[in-house]
């Protein structure tokens, strides 16, 4: 019966139309009329179908939510209420708005429910505990704020703790720098690298409406949090200059401005600041001690060639006035960088002044002597890399790996002599791969060199991947040190590249990818991700194929309560025996359902909708269903930025 009620809407609506069309007859238009714009009736019984999936994915997200208050996971309750009403937003926004407000009400109650465990997590990982709160809210948030602001600015009042939720944007800006106003008054200098959550919780919104691609709304929510200066903040403006330069500089002119006349900005704000002009995604803070905590965000740090001049000065000449203040004695240094970072700042910074701002420099090498002879009997943390990373260009034909290879020689013990043939290694891969394996090849631990050949082996195959080169990245792919899972990923990614241009070789591959899915524990979910990355890719290629595969790939998942179907990252990990280890995560978006069941649905959507119901699991079922209703309901860019927050 249950089954039949589902469907009961579809027909209904078919039903209706089929009336309508029939009872209505068409009338001839006088020729001497000009013609009109199609309307919405018209268009809609130009594609009656069109209103019948939309009728059917309307019903489909209000039974999925309804359904969802059920689920014996709290978290996954609250995060398919949003993704439902995010779905249903632009059909349906007064039911929508309802269930953002109760999957933020089931948020709330998850965190409170998991939150001393994460926060318990990240202490041991050594992240701050701001960090760690109100992560399934902020899921909740993200959706809500990308749809209403007002809404959001709800929402994020109550994570704030702050103001009452009516109190609207201006309280909420005012929350996160009474936020960093307080942290003053506690005799605490302002941590850049670790803001008060009531700052972190915006910037982190702000991010992500950002990558988005909604800069409006995440301006929104950024502009509060920008000041003081930190480290989430300049990012912010790094990512936004990308979108809309015009809108970063004039932020960052303000900042500027503030910095120069606040008497609380120290060296870590000129720091911070000059990621912008000089060093973008390059985030470098200092603790009195001297310890650096360095934040890299892209590969590449160069300053931006089209940067503005005068803005540049004006940076230059802010930094000259922060750094260049009366220092108070030693023991009543309350700056987030002390003696130490100021004298590692000023060291950074001098060379920028005296290649833009000349007539300064002298002044800054002075107060970096000062600082010198003051720090000289200190001990702690110094890293002299710091002093230059990003500002001064490195030597020409330096050799890191042969650097690392000397220390190899000397090393105290075979760890750290395994260590330094890693970083040898890792230093000639792009170069030369057979010399990197070379350098690998000496590690002595026999674990630890598995897995940096495998790391090496798999980086090869992103690289051709990346570089489009497909029977490069085909041949690479059989490389024994990979896994079952990486081999899969290589050949549906080859598949991909081919899939136009030479589809029998996508086939191919696909071929091969297939084994290796076999090959792997029928109770393992790997097996499950991985038939559904061939799956995936064979929609485009083999449509007949592509469904009797997802019908193994329901058996497959069906018989493993732990498969959720978002468990899409890969990972390469190398585990270093004396301490320590290297990871690289990566989301391989291929191994989702949510991707097969979007592409089963344009094809045919009643076929994709009866095969998500047949998936047991709470997770994959929820997965697929919200899947094949976004192709319905979404517009498709919207599709294309908002899949839906990651698990």
């Amino acid at each position: 019966m249950a089954h039949q009620s589902r469907l009961t809407p579809l027909a209904l609506t078919l039903a209706l139309l089929a009336t309508t069309a029939g009872a209505q007859q068409p009338q001839q238009q006088p020729s001497n009329q000009p013609s009109k714009k199609p309307s919405a009736k018209a268009a809609a019984a130009a594609d009656p179908m069109a209103e019948v999936r939309r009728a059917a994915a309307v019903s489909m997200m209000t039974a999925l939510a309804d359904e969802a208050r059920a689920f014996r996971d709290p978290v996954l309750s609250a995060r398919v209420q949003a993704r439902a009403a995010d779905v249903l937003w632009e059909a349906e926004k007064d039911r929508a708005r309802e269930l953002f407000r109760r999957a933020w009400d089931a948020a709330t109650a998850a965190d409170e429910q998991f939150g001393e465990q994460r926060a318990r997590e990240a202490s041991r990982r050594g992240a701050p505990s701001s960090r760690a709160a109100g992560s399934l809210r902020r899921e909740v948030l993200r959706l809500a704020a990308r749809r209403d602001a007002e809404l959001g600015n709800e929402f994020l009042a109550q994570l704030d703790e702050a103001k009452k939720p009516d109190a609207g944007e201006a309280t909420a800006a005012a929350s996160a720098a009474n936020a960093a106003a307080a942290s003053a008054q506690s005799g605490q200098p302002f941590n850049p690298d670790d803001p008060p959550a009531a700052m972190t919780q915006r910037l982190n919104l702000a991010q992500q409406l950002l990558e988005d691609g909604d800069v409006e709304r995440a301006l929104q929510f950024a502009d509060a949090a920008l000041y003081p200066v930190n480290t989430f903040g300049m990012h912010f403006l790094n990512v936004l200059r990308e979108k809309n330069p015009a809108a970063a500089d004039q932020r960052f002119s303000s900042l500027l401005a503030r910095a120069a006349s606040d008497p609380s900005a120290d060296a870590n704000s000129v720091s911070l600041l000059s990621s912008y002009p000089f060093t973008p995604f390059l985030y470098i803070t200092v603790r009195p001690n001297g310890g650096s905590h360095t934040r890299q965000f892209r590969g590449n740090t160069k300053p931006p060639q089209d940067f503005n001049p005068r803005l540049r000065a004006a940076f230059l000449n802010a930094a000259s006035q922060i750094l260049l203040r009366p220092l108070p004695p030693a023991d009543q240094d309350r700056s987030s960088s002390g003696r130490m970072g100021a004298y590692v700042v000023a060291t950074r910074m001098a060379p920028l002044f005296e290649q833009f701002m000349p007539d300064k420099a002298p002044a800054i090498r002075a107060r970096q002597s000062q600082l010198t002879q003051e720090t000289a009997g200190q001990g702690g943390e110094r890293d002299p890399e710091i002093l230059t990373r990003g500002i001064v260009p490195e030597p020409p034909g330096r050799d890191r790996a042969q650097e690392a290879l000397s220390r190899a020689e000397g090393a105290k013990d075979a760890n750290q002599r395994d260590r330094f043939y890693f970083e040898a290694a890792m230093y000639t891969l792009e170069r030369d791969p057979a010399l990197a394996r070379e350098h690998a090849n000496k590690i002595e631990d026999i674990d630890t060199r598995r897995q940096v050949l495998a790391f090496i082996a798999f980086r090869l195959v992103q690289d051709a991947v990346r570089a489009n080169r497909g029977e490069d990245a085909l041949r690479l792919a059989s490389a024994q040190e990979l896994t079952n899972m990486q081999r899969v990923w290589a050949y549906t990614e080859v598949a991909k590249l081919l899939a136009k241009t030479q589809p029998g070789r996508a086939v191919e591959a696909l071929d091969l990818a297939t084994e290796e899915a076999k090959r792997l524990d029928d109770a393992s979910p790997d097996r499950a991700r991985s038939l559904v990355a061939v799956a995936t890719q064979l929609v485009a290629l083999d449509r007949a194929r592509a469904w009797d595969l997802m019908n193994e790939v329901v058996k497959t998942a069906n018989a493993l309560p732990d498969y959720t179907g978002e468990d899409s990252e890969l990972s390469v990990r190398v585990q270093f025996k004396g301490g320590g280890a290297m990871t690289s995560n990566f989301n391989a978006t291929g191994f989702d359902l949510s991707g097969v069941f979007a592409a089963l649905a344009r094809e045919d959507f009643d076929r994709a909708s009866a095969l998500a119901r047949t998936l047991k699991g709470e997770a994959p079922r929820s997965a697929a269903t919200l899947a094949v209703a976004r192709g319905a309901l979404v517009k498709e860019p919207e599709r294309a930025a908002s899949p839906g927050p990651r698990p």
